[in-house]
């Protein structure tokens, strides 16, 4: 029979249990997306991840710290998750790709523990990454996030896992070879700091600029001739400035079916991002259309991943404008 005192007790200690997990919320929201790839699937991940450490509290006795008790559970959650449903490209793409947004980023980025600032790296969060990570199988996966970004030990890695240190390296050693395989060529040349310069600054007003007024001419001034167009979970991806705005054009871009637009400028994976809000003929307001995550390179945008209105509420943007 329960008493009062001890449903106090019991409630006492899940409100100290849940201030003490929550500390890492976020941290383990981040690495749930780099393990899933998918912003929407991360918060059911993190709270089973949740549960099943309150469930396994009395088993844990302070072995580890609770930060690394709780990515155990969580990788595991992920794992889990990936068996139930998984996940494989179709020619080269990842369907279920979703923006992460960088206002999110910025909660662990401006910790004062330099671990958890590290966990968001540019390098290790930008969607060339994110794509090329979802092409691994999801063990290596889990694996290299680990070694290779968290910086855990070939011997904790394997505890994590509940496997062998040699499984463990032979893994990482998969899925580094998997990684330079899908990693865009000359990568590391247009991995620039969080921190736009003034030359990108300008290069996002004149593309803003040029959508609003549907100037295809001024348009075609910022792309690069080698621009890269995609609309996850839309198949297909374009290749080439002028491939990508004849797309555009077949699809309506200037038209006066197509209406006008109105954009925000906002940041996502450490990328510039642009939302797009559109106005239909007979619209009262501008509507939320699609986000425009740029990638720049020699001047110029070289790649437009465009997710649609769906993903406007995880950056907090408004219903209309």
């Amino acid at each position: 029979m329960t008493t009062s005192t001890d449903a106090h007790r019991l409630a006492a200690d899940r409100a100290s249990f849940t201030e003490q997990v929550q500390r890492h919320h976020r941290e383990l929201h981040v690495h749930c997306y780099r393990m899933l790839g998918s912003f929407a699937d991360c918060e059911d991940v993190v709270q089973e991840t949740f549960l099943r450490a309150w469930r396994s509290r009395a088993s844990y006795a302070g072995r580890s710290s609770v930060r690394a008790w709780l990515y155990k559970i969580a990788t595991n959650a992920c794992l889990d998750a990936l068996d139930k449903r998984p996940r494989v490209p179709v020619s080269g793409e990842i369907a279920w790709l979703q923006p992460y947004p960088d206002e999110l980023l910025d909660e662990l980025a401006s910790s004062e523990d330099h671990t958890e600032s590290a966990v968001v790296d540019r390098e290790t969060i930008e969607l060339a990454f994110l794509t090329a990570i979802q092409h691994l199988p999801p063990l290596p996966r889990a694996v290299l996030i680990l070694r290779d970004i968290l910086d855990c030990s070939a011997r904790d890695t394997a505890e994590l896992l509940e496997t062998t240190v040699a499984s463990v390296n032979s893994a990482l050693q998969r899925a580094r070879a998997g990684m330079r395989e899908h990693l865009p060529e000359r990568r590391l040349e247009w991995a620039t700091g969080a921190d736009p310069t003034a030359a990108e600054r300008e290069l996002l007003d004149r593309y803003v600029a040029a959508s609003e007024r549907a100037d295809l001419r001024d348009l075609v001034d910022v792309l690069h001739e080698d621009l890269r167009f995609s609309m996850p979970p839309q198949p297909g991806v374009f290749e080439g400035r002028d491939r990508v705005v004849q797309a555009w054009v077949d699809g309506g871009f200037g038209s006066d079916a197509f209406g006008s637009l109105r954009c925000l400028v906002t940041r996502a994976n450490r990328q510039p991002a642009v939302a797009n809000y559109a106005r239909r003929p007979g619209d009262d307001a501008y509507l939320p259309l699609a986000i425009d995550v740029l990638r720049f390179h020699e001047g110029a945008v070289a790649e437009i991943v465009t997710f649609g209105p769906e993903v406007f509420a995880d950056f907090g943007l408004p219903d209309a404008i």
